[in-house]
């Protein structure tokens, strides 16, 4: 049984569907991440589970009870917010208290509740600071306590670290990740960054107009996309579109790139192929883009380097294989220079094909 589990919930405004027949599970003690570009639907999913919203079709299950028509204030979750939602009139320790205060908790549990949290987020002694003398990081911290301080079943943040700076936002990303695997808890976390879903997240799925695309753990998603869709969200694939030439009952895939007429071969399964006449996309990361002086072997493509990006540890290497364009990320440029001829080696064992 899932721990938490949405089944097929729909969600319009107006004549724009935020959410359309989504389904996923989250299992007891994970860090789940929703992710996706602005508008996905994402945040609006996350205001399901809370309750804020309710779908118009579909159900909500929490530890195999229905809870799609209980009030927030009855599903017993913690919710952090973008931006914060910290009360401006209140001290940091009467905020901290206020999901206790008004679950009608002793003053005695809510001071030990309310100390226990403030230390927990690095904060103690905080509590009777007001609200506007704390930096963005301290007020964030602030509103992650209030979350935790109720012992909720289930942790829901909406992008909370998007209003922090690069530095910050790193520092309480990894303190956040301690934090919730040190009390056990459950996470639903949603965010449109990457790198911060690949940083925090056990398992995540990727949102794009609406709908769920894929789910998995990062680096399968990041290696082997399933959708145009989330390898284009996904930053930094090189898509390649192409056409089928093999037979489908090849275990290896022959497919002539639309662009430079490059013949290209990958391991595929019988399922996977695209019918004969019908153009299908390609994938392959930057760091698999190999510069070679190797002119043999399959995948292995004349090219000229069109322009070369210093970005301190790595180099992009931006190169034209006749009209078909690539990204290259090297560790050294030594003795690459613009304008240069070079040969480009695609490992089959790096590219993906994947359903438009």
């Amino acid at each position: 049984m899932s721990f938490l589990s949405l089944k097929n919930i729909s969600r319009s405004f107006g004549t724009t569907r935020a959410v359309a027949d989504v389904s996923l599970d989250v299992a007891q003690g994970e860090f789940f991440g929703l992710l996706g570009p602005s508008g996905c639907g994402k945040t609006t999913t996350l205001r399901m589970i809370a309750g804020l919203e309710k779908p118009d079709s579909g159900s909500i299950e929490f530890q195999g009870a229905d809870i799609t028509n209980l009030p927030p204030e009855r599903r017993g979750f913690g919710m952090v917010f973008q931006n914060y939602a910290l009360f401006p009139h209140l001290n940091v320790y009467e905020n901290v208290a206020f999901g206790l205060r008004a679950r009608h908790k002793t003053k005695a549990e809510m001071a030990e509740r309310v100390t226990s949290a403030l230390e927990l987020v690095q904060l103690p002694g905080y509590g009777k600071r007001a609200v506007d003398e704390l930096s963005g990081g301290q007020q964030q911290r602030v509103a992650i306590a209030r979350a935790i301080a109720i012992e909720p079943a289930l942790l829901l943040f909406d992008e909370p670290l998007s209003n922090l700076d690069v530095s910050l936002r790193e520092e309480t990303r990894s303190e956040l990740r301690e934090l919730v695997t040190r009390l056990g808890l459950t996470a639903v976390y949603v965010t449109h960054d990457q790198e911060e879903a690949f940083a925090l997240c056990d398992r995540i799925s990727v949102m794009v107009g609406g709908k769920l695309m894929q789910t998995g753990r990062p680096r399968e998603l990041y290696e082997q996309p399933a959708e145009v869709s989330v390898a284009s969200f996904l930053g930094r694939n090189n898509l390649i579109k192409a056409m089928r030439l093999s037979s489908s009952k090849n275990n290896e895939g022959v497919f002539k790139t639309l662009e430079g007429g490059h013949t290209l071969h990958l391991p595929v399964k019988h399922d996977e192929l695209a019918p004969l006449n019908k153009p299908v996309y390609l994938a392959i990361r930057p760091e698999h883009v190999q510069l070679s002086n190797n002119n043999g072997g399959d995948n292995t493509l004349p090219a000229t380097i069109r322009e070369i990006v210093f970005s301190g540890a790595t180099s992009t290497v931006r190169i034209d294989a006749n009209g078909l364009l690539l990204e290259s990320l090297v560790l050294r440029t030594n003795g690459l220079e613009v304008n240069q001829p070079c040969t480009v080696v695609l490992s089959p064992d790096h590219l993906t094909l994947l359903r438009n």
